[in-house]
């Protein structure tokens, strides 16, 4: 692939922007750490929306959906589209709850819903549970993504890509704090969608697919255009739509997509300026990113099923792609390998746009834990706020020096989905309940956390070497449901068999939070009769409201999705009838919801 002088250019003039917002930011981002980690608290809706949008719109994100697509079709997408429930959850509900708490992150929350050492285990230990080690593995597999992009695009080793992509981002992330994120995701955001854009007219109009109408009416792409799988076999459609809308999106920890909300995007709800403005940037986060991006992957991904059928075909066009690294998701930088000059810089400038984007949040996101969740509760809690910045500084470096080692070792997209999904199994349920249950206590977490874990070592690494544990004749799609089931009867068990959290503790976090709802009512009669009153009649319980949105939402945004599919498909009228459908749910919804909280 010849990269001209202007595609250079292009780049460096990438680099070189993002890099002034980062020193331009870094004077206000040292000035604390609720200015590094949170921007102040003083971010507007949209800016923060966009900043959602940009992280998971990640190099390893379009390579996900194109491995995806050429496996399992179009349908193969639901295993991420049914997060769009967790995420409408998070709008309607949980975004209200977590900017009311106040805290600097969700990690910290742990010690404002539970109390004693048990809590302050679970703050610590899921703390560098989640900022380091499932932190580092979700980075890797984003850093596993710049080194195909970089070996198929660019002819690089996989040392030159990350060394030169992970120095500058860590620069770029150390400096700003959380502010230049968001600053520059605004930039990284646009640049990403008028890429891959970009890509997918060059993709669809490649001399061998011959334009959409060609590619559409490809046999081989016809048998993968589909939005809902394959009815007639249990074997596709059960692991591919059944589980992740009956299962998946509840019981699941994710990035991004965390059940009661959590991550990255906690942050940016706790960075918003007040309780309207978290609610509206999550609501646009959801919006774009499930109706918005996904086409132009999809588009790319059927088309280099004409281009490349095979992995074997994509092996032989690029023979320098180490043995390790061959998969089904190089088919999309793959397909990038055709852009004309001009577009070949700025696709690879939106690329280079979406690893720095999920990068530098996750580096941002870690680092707050490991600072304010481990160094400063833990080992120095009377840290001034400089030194504070100046220990985060020192760990988002460190975590992409880590991040950037385990690429080496990481294979596919999939593969790291799916090691974060069954490792996770099981605790979504308590992320969802915590806020409404008084009786689930930290211990709840404790054995949540352990027995997931676990159990899914068991089931997938020493299955195969201890006979019976999972009998070969089930499906291998039964393991994640078996995984959930089991995780959430230990953690139930260990609910009811440990004691509550104490009065004191339930009571504050109610009068700070009021949540609301039958789940709290004995600990409001309790602090009734001790002649306290904790609710306030200002705060109704809303969750009713919020769960009808939620279905409202969920009808709006799906048809959107499939009705841009369908138009694309030149199926007009079905694209038109779930276009009708989109504007009346999103009426609907307007209505449902109090206009001054949009």
């Amino acid at each position: 692939m010849v990269i001209s002088t202007l595609d250079w250019g292009i780049v460096i003039s990438f680099f070189a922007i993002t890099l002034g917002i980062g020193i331009w930011t870094s004077r206000t981002a040292g000035k604390s750490s609720k200015e590094y980690f949170l921007s102040g608290r003083s971010m507007p809706w949209w800016l923060l929306g966009i900043s959602m949008v940009a992280t998971t719109f990640s190099t390893d994100t379009p390579n996900l959906v194109t491995e995806l697509v050429r496996k399992d079709g179009v349908s193969g997408n639901w295993v991420w589209w049914a997060f769009l429930l967790t995420g409408l959850l998070t709008v309607f509900v949980y975004a209200k709850l977590w900017r009311k708490s106040e805290v600097e992150t969700d990690i910290e929350f742990y010690e404002l819903r539970y109390g004693g050492r048990a809590a302050e285990f679970l703050r610590g230990f899921r703390a560098v549970y989640l900022g380091l080690f499932f932190n580092v593995l979700a980075m890797a597999g984003v850093c596993l993504a710049a080194i195909k992009i970089g070996e198929v695009m660019l002819g690089l080793s996989p040392y030159e890509t990350i060394g030169i992509a992970a120095v500058v981002t860590a620069i770029f992330s150390s400096l700003g704090g959380l502010r230049g994120v968001i600053y520059t995701d605004l930039l990284l955001f646009i640049v990403s969608m008028i890429g891959s854009v970009g890509a997918a007219i060059v993709a669809v109009n490649h001399p061998k697919v011959g334009g959409l109408g060609n590619l559409l009416s490809n046999e081989a792409v016809q048998s993968k255009m589909s939005m809902l799988p394959d009815f007639s076999d249990p074997n596709a459609y059960v692991p591919i739509l059944i589980i992740p809308l009956a299962v998946q999106w509840w019981s699941s920890w994710y990035p991004g997509a965390e059940p009661g909300g959590g991550g990255y995007v906690a942050q940016r709800m706790l960075a918003a300026k007040d309780e309207e403005h978290a609610m509206k940037a999550t609501l646009f986060f959801n919006i774009a990113h499930y109706a918005l991006r996904p086409w132009p992957w999809i588009l790319v991904a059927l088309a280099s099923i004409v281009v490349f059928p095979n992995a074997d075909s994509i092996v032989e066009a690029f023979p320098q792609v180490s043995e390790a690294k061959i998969g089904e998701d190089l088919g999309y930088p793959a397909m990038l390998t055709f852009l004309p000059m001009g577009l070949i810089g700025l696709v690879l400038a939106s690329l280079i746009a979406a690893f720095m984007s999920t990068i530098s949040t996750h580096l941002n996101w870690g680092a707050s834990y490991m600072v304010n969740d481990v160094y400063k509760r833990f080992f120095n809690n009377g840290a001034s706020e400089k030194e504070l910045v100046t220990v985060g500084r020192i760990v988002t470096i460190l975590l992409m020096f880590l991040s950037a080692v385990f690429a080496f070792f990481l294979e596919s997209a999939t593969q790291i989905f799916q090691i974060i999904l069954m490792f996770g199994a099981g605790t979504g349920l308590i992320f969802i309940l915590r806020w409404f249950w008084w009786r689930i206590n930290a211990w709840s977490e404790i054995v949540a956390m352990f027995s997931s874990g676990i159990i899914s070592i068991l089931f997938t690494k020493l299955g195969d070497n201890w006979p019976g544990l999972y009998p070969e004749s089930w499906p291998d799609w039964g393991k994640f449901p078996l995984i959930v089931g089991i995780t959430t009867i230990l953690w139930l068990v260990a609910t009811f068999l440990t004691q509550a959290e104490s009065k004191k503790v339930l009571k504050k976090f109610y009068l700070k939070i009021q949540p609301g709802g039958p789940g709290w009512e004995k600990v409001v009669r309790d602090a009734y009769e001790e002649g306290e009153i904790i609710y306030s009649d200002t705060q109704k319980w809303t969750v009713p409201r919020g769960i009808l949105s939620v279905l409202i939402g969920t009808v709006c945004i799906y048809s959107s999705l499939f009705a841009t599919g369908y138009l694309i498909y030149g199926q007009w009228t079905m694209g038109g009838g779930l276009v009708l459908l989109a504007l009346l749910t999103g009426a609907g919804l307007v209505r449902v919801w109090p206009k001054d909280e949009f």
